[in-house]
């Protein structure tokens, strides 16, 4: 009996020990070699930019980014909203799904990561419903606006070409959600560029300030006064892969630009919150990854700074 009884305390307190290890990165996980690297407390939402998709045909917007998270312990959704409208219709889209995604996970609250326009939509969500969101991250996010948009808005809206343009932008931002399964979305470009230019943006931060510097190229506060952490990231590589035919894009539009840049954002434009890094050799492109996977040799590999956040995140209790 007191072998027994020797062998039921021991038994329980090897147990009491590992449950007070963190969930991230228990006694068994470590035992059994399971990665958690990427496993936050909260999912991980990713909100697409302009003319983007969650997924056509197998291939993400988010180039890879979902299943390599997902494969280190995160839990990974991926949003589809308009590809062209306003940050606020957009940011109301994606309000909805998330709500939806905690009600299915029943978790309280989620991490966005948003590329592009998906950056001020993420603040949008974050801003409005702060209870829901746990952590905004923006990807060359157009936070102070963009010489391309501005470019638009003087050169092509109420020229000649400006009912055309639209038309074609507005068709091809349709045939994209449909191929992502979502035709009911509503596309509007003129909404869009608007609220990408460099008036549009700043009055969206007059609206929306957590997380924003104060000054352009600034730093802004990590935690915003709706309790929400705010980070960022970008790069200034222009063309990264030969093979990449989105390096040629690039090419033509970062003649918009006197200063570093992504081909469509500058990099000061991107700060945000704690702003991590804003010089990695990728174009905007690059920065989810696409095209499948064509970016830089012999630099930072895009799913490594999604891995990198993420464990920021999860060693933040997020």
């Amino acid at each position: 009996m007191k072998m027994t009884s020797r062998l039921v305390a021991a038994l329980t307190a090897v147990l009491l020990s590992t449950t007070s290890l963190s969930a991230h990165a228990s006694f068994w996980d470590r035992l059994f070699g399971r990665d958690t690297y990427t496993q936050t407390q909260y999912p991980i939402v990713l909100v697409h930019g302009m003319f983007g998709f969650d997924n056509i045909l197998g291939v993400d917007y988010f180039y890879k980014v979902a299943e390599e998270l997902a494969s280190s312990g995160a839990e990974v959704y991926t949003l589809q909203v308009s590809a062209l409208n306003s940050t606020e219709i957009r940011g109301e889209q994606a309000a909805r799904q998330i709500e939806d995604i905690l009600a299915a996970s029943g978790a309280e609250r989620v991490n966005i990561i948003g590329h592009s326009h998906g950056g001020p939509t993420a603040r949008y969500v974050a801003s409005v419903y702060p209870q829901m969101v746990a952590s905004v991250s923006s990807v060359a996010g157009v936070n102070w606006g963009t010489p391309v948009a501005d470019n638009y808005i003087e050169y092509i809206q109420g020229s000649g070409v400006d009912p055309f343009v639209k038309g074609i932008g507005e068709a091809f931002a349709t045939m994209i959600s449909w191929a992502a399964g979502n035709s009911d979305l509503p596309q509007d470009l003129d909404a869009s560029v608007h609220d990408l230019s460099t008036a549009g943006s700043l009055a969206f931060n007059a609206q929306y300030p957590e997380g924003m510097p104060t000054e352009y190229c600034g730093a802004g506060q990590e935690v915003g006064d709706n309790g929400v952490r705010y980070y960022s990231w970008s790069g200034t590589g222009i063309y990264t892969n030969p093979f990449d035919p989105f390096d040629y894009l690039v090419l033509a539009t970062s003649t918009a630009f006197d200063e570093p840049n992504d081909g469509l954002v500058a990099a000061c434009s991107a700060h945000l919150g704690r702003v991590l890094r804003t010089d990695y050799n990728q174009n905007h492109f690059d920065e989810v990854n696409q095209a499948l996977g064509l970016t830089a040799w012999f630099s930072t590999d895009p799913l490594t700074v999604y891995r990198q956040q993420a464990n920021r995140l999860k060693n933040a209790g997020l």
